[in-house]
């Protein structure tokens, strides 16, 4: 299925999200090396990194699928697509 620009940069938005989430696991409950994570624990983490890992295939694949379809560079759409995703309001330049 074809994706517009727009919609990558939502599944990059969504998938940056999850990725926080995972992130924020350990801050929470310290590294599971050094304290001993709950069964619960980690299960919310494994929970966490298989959701943002299926995310981050699919907004590859997407990113693959829309280059090929705009025959423009793969990794020239995979970064403007993060870049915009991450700061979606340009800085004004000065004057």
């Amino acid at each position: 299925m074809a994706h517009t620009f727009d919609e990558l940069v939502e599944m990059q938005r969504a998938t940056d999200e999850a990725h926080g989430r995972v992130l924020e696991l350990p801050d929470a409950h310290g590294r599971p090396t050094a304290t001993p994570w709950t069964v619960e624990q980690t299960e919310a983490y494994e929970t966490a990194w298989q959701h943002w890992r299926h995310l981050a295939g699919d907004v590859q694949a997407a990113v693959t699928a829309h280059a090929g379809q705009e025959d423009k560079p793969r990794f020239g759409v995979e970064a403007a697509g993060r870049t915009k995703a991450r700061h979606p309001h340009p800085e004004p330049a000065n004057a």
